[in-house]
């Protein structure tokens, strides 16, 4: 009995452990994923609108009729993109995504409390080199 369950325990650690590894590497992989669909019709640096979806045609899987979205593909490494949304009486939101699908910040309509939403994006060095004054 406690064969069959060393064997057991055994078995499932192995395949938490291969799961996880797949999880993790699969998206580093993939060669459909978002950013490799929108570099095909958005220029860096240019926010364009995308089309509104259709069941035969939609640039994104899962994207909702109703929401109207833009997107940009930005470089920081000739300087920071500032960005200025409008905010309307529908929902507004803003979100940042990394290369590989990674959200790290993400703003509404109601979070920034005003008639438009302004935003710098910059690195790390990029923020260093603001004088604080």
């Amino acid at each position: 009995m406690m064969r069959w369950l060393l064997l057991f325990l055994g078995g499932a650690l192995l395949g938490g452990i291969v799961h996880l590894a797949t999880v993790i590497i699969m998206p580093r992989t993939a060669t459909q994923d978002a950013y490799s669909r929108l570099a095909r019709i958005a220029p860096v640096n240019t926010v364009i609108s995308l089309p509104a979806p259709t069941p035969e045609s939609a640039t994104m899987p899962f994207m909702d009729p109703a929401f109207a979205t833009a997107i940009c593909r930005y470089d920081l490494s000739h300087g920071t993109l500032k960005l200025t949304v409008p905010v309307s009486l529908a929902y507004t939101s803003i979100s940042f995504y990394t290369r590989y699908d990674v959200a790290y910040y993400a703003i509404n309509d109601r979070a920034a409390g005003r008639r438009v939403i302004e935003l710098e994006l910059m690195t790390v060095d990029q923020h260093n080199q603001i004088p604080e004054d």
